[in-house]
């Protein structure tokens, strides 16, 4: 049997369909003996684990990691099957994986890492551990070889969607991920890509994928969509792309597909590409149920663009903003404030640039992001090389220290002064409070109302700082909050 984890990233109110484990056991469906665990779902998954393990003869234990929370469960849930079954070989994958390769071979508890996308390295890893071929030969893996030594192979070439099968959904109790967004009653994810064909040297997506992108075809999209649809009543889908448009013609075709769907959809992509598309091509994305589209702003300088890599322009998102509002279609704009060079300039430049977009299109969602770097293939954003040590074991980030820094909630980033972290928290606050998101359907329109009226002073006035009433109010609307969906 091959076991399948995928830990906690979430907390269960907002689970989602796991589609890294799945896009893995779609490869093996009908071949191979297999079960999945999934920590969002299970409230115990290392006794299930542990369970599965004691009950059959297990390979091979895969278990997918993206940094922040999985990283907890999946030292906690490895370290226990190292100690009880020390000789089942365990393979993480995922971006951590990818992106903290040396600190995953590193642990006791870790035989091999996938770097990148993982289906066909996946398959070659069962037949060298069944003797049918050496590891060496793998594109993408890293392991431990005899001596004890990590070694890194060549990294694989990256293969379109359409050459893999579907996602087995009938391996998983999909209702139980189905849940109610601002989107509709019954919200599924689906990813109609992978990678991304830029360079941004903040991002965590370029190790992964090597500046790379493949696209599933608008037919098997569709086709995949309306199998959800009509099996399982979905009504609305979460795009987990990392960069949802590139060709008008491609986004064209897809949008005319998903029309007679009748979804609504959220999805991410790039101001430049959509200033370049024609309004009937938004206008076909507004019929095809696109609701809001997330947007890597990231900056109201040109400058700090440039130095990100980012091949964009402030321009073209403000033009963006104001364009869109005529499609009816919510642009959400991501912000990375702190730049190392200059966090103070930053911040004050970081929020003129909000309030520009704000003005130009009340309706834009705000997403305030502190700037925490990931290793990069060439220099890091900020040239921060030399101001930052990230851990070189697994145990060291499922630390709370480290916790803090991968999920943005304290980063402790050297360059970060605590009374600047503080006007961009406090600066947060205000612009969520006075704009409160649509995408929070448990926000009561008491709490909405109460929130918009205590912060538009504020605002107007541009004073940040210390918003203590707005903390209080939230707090209280939090406690009102029924005790169920708090899980």
């Amino acid at each position: 049997m091959i076991l399948f984890y995928n830990p906690k990233a979430a907390r269960f109110r907002n689970r989602r369909l796991p589609l890294s484990i799945l896009s893995i056991a779609a490869v093996i469906e009908g071949k191979e003996d297999y079960a999945i665990v999934d920590g969002n779902l299970d409230p115990h998954p290392t006794e299930t684990l542990l369970s599965h393990l004691t009950d059959h003869s297990v390979e091979l234990v895969a278990v997918t990691v993206m940094p922040g929370p999985q990283t907890v469960g999946a030292v906690a849930s490895c370290r226990e099957i190292r100690a009880r079954f020390p000789h089942v070989p365990i393979v993480w994958g995922g971006y951590f994986a990818s992106n903290y390769t040396p600190a995953v071979l590193n642990a006791p508890y870790v035989d091999f890492a996938v770097r990148g996308q993982g289906e066909s390295t996946f398959l070659e890893l069962l037949d060298a551990i069944r003797g049918r071929r050496d590891f060496k030969s793998i594109q993408g893996l890293s392991y431990k070889g005899v001596d004890g030594k990590a070694y890194h192979n060549p990294e694989r070439p990256m293969r379109g969607l359409d050459e893999f099968p579907w996602y087995p959904y009938q391996r998983i109790p999909t209702e139980k991920y189905l849940l109610p967004t601002f989107l509709g009653r019954r919200t599924a994810v689906h990813q109609a890509s992978i990678g991304c064909p830029y360079r941004c040297n903040f991002c965590g997506v370029v190790t992964f994928s090597g500046s790379r992108e493949k696209m599933e075809s608008p037919a098997r999209t569709e086709k995949i969509l309306r199998h959800l649809a009509e099996s399982y009543g979905v009504d609305a889908v979460q795009f987990y792309d990392n960069n949802f448009f590139l060709r008008e013609d491609h986004t064209r075709e897809l949008a005319d597909r998903l029309a007679g769907l009748k979804l609504r959809w959220w999805c991410e992509g790039r101001t430049d590409i959509m200033m370049r598309y024609s309004d009937a091509t938004l206008e076909s994305l507004r019929r095809a149920g696109c609701t809001m589209i997330f947007f890597g702003a990231e900056s109201g300088s040109n400058q700090n663009l440039k130095e990100m890599n980012k091949d964009l322009c402030a321009e073209d998102t403000l033009a963006l903003a104001s364009r869109i509002r005529r499609f009816d279609i919510i642009p959400e704009f991501s912000i990375i404030f702190g730049n190392p060079k200059d966090p103070e300039g930053d911040t004050r430049d970081c929020i003129r640039f909000i309030r520009q977009l704000k003005r130009l299109n009340p309706k834009s969602e705000i997403i305030v992001e502190h700037y925490t770097p990931v290793p990069q293939r060439a220099r890091m954003y900020g040239g921060v090389e030399d101001k930052i040590q990230f851990p070189t074991t697994p145990d060291e980030w499922a630390t709370d220290r480290w916790q803090r820094f991968a999920t943005q909630k304290d980063p402790q980033t050297p360059w970060l002064r605590p009374r600047t972290k503080r006007l961009i928290d406090d600066f947060e606050l205000v612009v969520s409070s006075r704009w409160p998101t649509v995408q929070d359907i448990r926000l009561p329109s008491w709490g909405r109302l109460t929130l918009k009226a205590l912060s538009s002073w504020r605002y107007r006035l541009g004073i940040y700082s210390a918003p203590i009433e707005l903390k209080w109010v939230q707090q209280f609307i939090n406690l009102r909050r029924p005790k169920a969906e708090s899980l």
